[in-house]
Formats: structure tokens, sequence, C-alpha cells
């Protein structure tokens, strides 16, 4: 059944016109009246809802039935991500999303090529959230991961949290695998630099405030292919894959 992302009030027995971003799928997909799709707003659950109107510019639908489900991981996983260049940040904000990571940290860090000026930076956070909510629509997800607005590394580091963090960089004499394997499953925040990774000093001032050098093994991973390994990886170790 074809699933959507629509971001209103959802309640059985409401009739719903759905916007236009929603009335192109469904015209794409050739549904027609009486066909059933499912909604969800990102605040959990899922909805069941049938058209009873479609043409060239609208679409409506009556809702059925409400299903609690939820494929969400049971300890929430953090992505505090140095910004890389190009689209790479795309790829990874889709890919983390189907592998179930619960909130993203844009992080400029010195070694990072894109600067974003305060107008860049909100267009950027309403693409992102797009290929949030797109993500999730495909992986069947009910549940939007939270995205912070990109901070500076310095300023984001000092900052006190619940999480254990994990840098990951190739320096560090503590694997990934290791180190969760003797710790009881738990929230965690996986910082991964840019190209190039994080500096020295980041790394030091990060360690400085509690963070966990841990590395992936003996082969240096790209930006974008860190952050999805370690995810994979803590949740095969702790049972949730």
């Amino acid at each position: 059944m074809p699933r959507f992302y629509c971001p209103e009030p959802l309640e059985i027995g409401l009739q719903l016109k759905l916007p236009e971003s929603i009335t192109r799928h469904i015209q794409v997909l050739r549904l027609t009246v009486s066909d059933s799709i499912t909604l969800f707003n990102g605040q959990g659950g899922e909805f069941s809802a049938s058209l009873i109107d479609i043409t060239k510019n609208l679409a409506v639908v009556e809702i059925k039935a409400f299903f609690a489900r939820e494929s969400e991981l049971k300890h929430s996983l953090t992505l505090a991500q140095g910004l890389p260049e190009a689209n790479k940040m795309d790829w990874i904000i889709e890919k983390a999303v189907e592998l179930g990571a619960t909130a993203f940290i844009p992080l400029a860090a010195s070694r990072s090529v894109v600067k974003l000026s305060t107008d860049r930076a909100e267009k950027k956070m309403r693409h992102w959230q797009g290929i949030m909510a797109a993500a999730a629509e495909q992986c069947g997800r009910n549940r939007l991961p939270h995205l912070a607005e990109p901070v500076n590394f310095t300023q984001w580091v000092a900052q006190t949290d619940l999480h254990k963090r994990l840098l990951l960089s190739p320096r560090a004499t503590v694997s990934l695998s290791e180190w969760v394997r003797h710790q009881p499953a738990q929230a965690l925040t996986i910082m991964v630099g840019p190209e190039g990774g994080f500096s020295p000093a980041e790394e030091e001032l990060a360690l400085q405030r509690g963070a966990v050098c841990v590395s992936m093994g003996p082969r240096v991973l790209r930006t974008e292919t860190a952050g999805l390994a370690a995810l994979a990886a803590i949740q095969s170790l702790w049972g949730e894959m």
C-alpha cells in the first residue's frame, strides 16, 4: 500500500484534502477512487485511508483506521555529522533514516568545506527535512528523526548531553565493536568528521568533554560511509538488526 507523510492532524473519520505533492504522487501511481493509501504524520502510528475524490489538482481521502505500528530503535542513536561537500549530506541523511537514526546534528567543523549562511542553512534544513520524510515513507518509519540546526563544532561539543558520545577516528586505539560489546545497550551520539576528519584539536576538545574515541577498523572510511557503518554495527552488536 502506498505510504505518504502528511504533516496534518489525522483521525479516523476525517475527510482530508491532500497536499499537492501527495496528489501529484497519487497521479503518477495512477491511483483511483476507492484505492487505499497509508498516511502518517510523524507523531507515531499510521492511518489507512481511502480515496474518495481525485481530479487533476485535487485528491481527497477519508481516514478509515489507525494502526499503532512502530519500527523505532529501543535506544536513541544520534548522528553528529561534520558537514561534507556537495550533496553527500543528502545521501547520509537518507540512508541513516533507513538505518533507524533518531536525530541528526550537522556540525560545522574546521575541515568542513561547506559554509552555510543563515539563509542557506534554512534552505538546507527544508531540503533535508524533505529527504527524511521521503526516506521514512520508503522504509516504513512512522516517526521522523529530529533534525537540529547546523552548529559550530566547538559550540556543540561544549554542551551538556545525557548521551555518551563516540567519536570515530582512524587514530583511535579502541575499536567501535570492542567498545560496544562491553557496554549495555544505551542511547549514543556518533560523531563523524567531514572529509579529512576532525582536526587533532577538535578530537582533543571532544575527549576533554567526555567523548570516547573509537576506530572502524584498519581501513579509513569516507565521511559518507563511516556513520552509516557505525549505525549498522551498533545495532547488530546490540541485537537490534
